[in-house]
């Protein structure tokens, strides 16, 4: 499988690197997205990379998938989202990984209720992570989630993240 930047994150999570990560969840690590043109998104990155979900056995699907649902209950909780949209897509880089995006009442309303590709091409141009701006935010999901025991301790991956090949 070719270097994706899903590989180059989880390898700089791995190192203490990453000033995107939230926190390690059994499946991998919760990472505040690179341009937050909706406050809170975030990222589901799974590790160890695996090219899609169903390159993960059974078990570590469940908990890749149990870990995304818990993210967005964390953004729920920390921000005034009023509901959660998920995509794993995959098209571009094979290289799973989870987007998950708070939606507000306070979006325009033909943004508000289609898909979040009607924000493009407006991703890249719209409030870049800064970490200093954004470390309350990581750090109440990140305490949301600890809170629910959903965080791991930072180190070697969980063995629910073992591929299924």
């Amino acid at each position: 499988m070719p270097k994706t930047l899903v590989h180059k994150r989880v390898e700089q999570a791995r190192a203490g690197m990453n000033p995107y990560v939230v926190c390690r969840v059994k499946s991998g690590w919760v990472v505040l997205g690179d341009y937050q043109f909706l406050h809170g998104y975030s990222l589901l990155l799974p590790d160890p990379v695996v090219p899609d979900l169903n390159a993960l056995s059974a078990v570590a699907r469940s908990q890749f998938l149990l870990d995304m649902a818990a993210v967005g209950d964390a953004l729920l909780h920390v921000t005034d989202a009023y509901r959660i949209n998920y995509c794993i897509l995959g098209n571009l880089d094979p290289a799973l990984h989870a987007h998950v995006h708070p939606r507000y009442m306070s979006e325009p309303e033909d943004k508000r209720k289609g898909p979040i590709w009607r924000y493009e091409p407006d991703f890249e141009r719209t409030n870049p992570f800064n970490e200093e701006r954004d470390r309350p935010l990581m750090n109440a999901i990140k305490a949301y989630l600890e809170s629910k025991g959903i965080c791991t301790q930072q180190g070697a991956p969980a063995d629910a993240g073992k591929p299924r090949r």
